[in-house]
């Protein structure tokens, strides 16, 4: 029988089969090695245009912003981040799709599964606008984009919180309990992390006192790291899943 280009089994074939714990590590370390990076080429190439702050202090460290504002820092920034975007955008989905069949009698979780996607996709977007509009070129649309990552951020985190605590209550899974465990401490320390980075800003706009802006960038650093680490806890969850592309069977042959 003469066939095409492309038999039914090349049409139907499995193109790509990745486990998700190899996934879920390759995604989250594309926005920590862009970090990384970021700070170190700003501390050693940008360190005075860096760090400087409008009270004119001592400042030994550069806020997220001027990190990644200036060049090359903001496209190894913004490739990091445009490639580990779209991975997220999947994992979300992939966690609503997961909430809903493990509520699907229970109206409440299932609203608060919803609007845990619509968190989860409005910290990405906030994220990707943060990042693609510096502070340097249109500062409010970067301000707004920071504000919708990190409220977006937090909500996400209490709610998925609370669900994991119901999950916990009546599923025995050691993973899940381990996910649960991390995910309330990830949250804890990061919530934390958020009121201290606030206070030595407002004190460094109020005061000029020298050194405290570096202790600002200190615990945003970590706001993000939590952030990541938080998300990192997707290990557990679909670890035993795989993220598979394959053509879709179809149904007339030739």
């Amino acid at each position: 029988m003469l066939q095409g280009p492309y038999s039914s089994l090349d049409r139907d074939r499995l193109l790509i089969r990745l486990p998700f714990k190899s996934f879920a590590v390759g995604t989250v370390l594309l926005p920590v090695t862009g970090f990384i990076a970021c700070i170190f080429i700003s501390l050693f190439y940008h360190y005075e245009d860096a760090t400087y702050t409008h009270c004119k202090v001592s400042n030994y460290l550069p806020s997220i912003s001027s990190a990644i504002s200036r060049v090359p820092e903001r496209y190894i920034w913004r490739g990091c981040i445009g490639l580990h975007s779209a991975p997220r955008y999947l994992v979300a989905f992939a966690y609503f799709n997961f909430y809903r069949s493990r509520f699907a009698n229970r109206l409440l979780e299932l609203i608060l599964s919803g609007l845990v996607l619509i968190c989860s996709l409005a910290e990405n977007s906030g994220l990707v606008m943060l990042t693609y509009v510096s502070s340097t070129e249109t500062y409010s649309v970067h301000k707004y984009g920071f504000i919708t990552f990190i409220g977006s951020s937090l909500l996400h985190m209490l709610i998925t919180c609370w669900l994991w605590y119901i999950i916990k209550r009546h599923y025995v899974n050691p993973e899940e309990v381990t996910s649960y465990r991390w995910k309330l401490r990830l949250f804890l320390f990061n919530i934390s992390c958020c009121a201290i980075a606030v206070y030595f800003f407002r004190r460094h706009n109020t005061y000029c006192e020298a050194g405290i802006y570096t202790w600002f960038a200190f615990f945003e650093y970590l706001v993000v790291f939590s952030n990541m680490a938080f998300h990192m806890t997707a290990f557990w969850d679909f670890g035993s899943k795989e993220v598979t592309v394959a053509t879709p069977p179809e149904d007339k042959r030739y």
